[in-house]
């Protein structure tokens, strides 16, 4: 497993103030071109020591990712989960959106007492008593366990969906912009997953409108 073992500071320092039911909190699939986005909030146990091996999921195999999403399961105090749909990120754009899941997946914990977000302040406001903190995921604890957990549930789904759209590659490439991905855009048109807001499915789709789309 490559990179830094995130920090359990900000956690400790929540906690020393009688704040117990602290929850951190990240999104999966804010950059795909497809399929909607996931987000995870997850409790941990008040000063309980670190899982073994927990780091940013990006830098995990999927095997990885699975065998410490059950692990952090396991020992959560609550695990929450919450998507924001196709639809939703293209009314809302995909950053509120994600926001969107964030909320979803922490009415699903319960109370809490603060969260621990990862990304920019913009628009944090809506979650309630927060903490946001820039790469998250690779400093703060909790917050990699919340991005393992969203990681591993979206891929699952992609996989899923992979089943029923197999030209697209979405059981290896999650969705992301991959030049397979690309040309099987070009080749044969848009699912119903596509974000048809964001720039590359917009300029594939055109390119396979060029040369004939729907009716070829």
């Amino acid at each position: 497993m490559d990179g830094q073992a995130p920090s359990l500071d900000l956690e400790m320092a929540l906690w020393r103030r009688q704040l117990v039911r602290v929850a951190g909190v990240d999104e999966a699939g804010i950059g795909s071109l497809c399929g909607p986005v996931v987000a995870a909030a997850v409790v941990l146990a008040p000063f309980e020591p670190a899982i073994p091996g927990v780091r940013d999921s990006k830098t995990l195999s999927p095997a990885q990712r699975v065998a410490l999403d059950r692990e952090i399961r396991a020992r959560a105090v609550a695990v929450g989960v919450g998507a924001a749909s196709v639809a939703e990120i293209e009314r809302l754009n995909v950053r509120r959106a994600s926001h969107l899941a964030m909320r979803r997946a922490l009415a699903r914990v319960g109370p809490y007492d603060h969260a621990l977000i990862d990304g920019l302040p913009i628009g944090a406001q809506d979650l309630g008593p927060c903490t946001t903190v820039i790469d998250g995921d690779a400093c703060c604890y909790s917050i990699a366990c919340a991005s393992i957990v969203a990681k591993v549930l979206r891929d699952r789904l992609l996989a899923r969906l992979a089943r029923r759209y197999p030209a697209y590659g979405w059981d290896h490439n999650a969705g992301y912009g991959t030049p397979e991905h690309l040309t099987a855009l070009v080749r044969y048109g848009p699912t119903p997953y596509h974000r048809q807001c964001f720039r590359p499915v917009r300029t594939a789709l055109a390119r396979w409108a060029a040369v004939g789309g729907a009716a070829r």
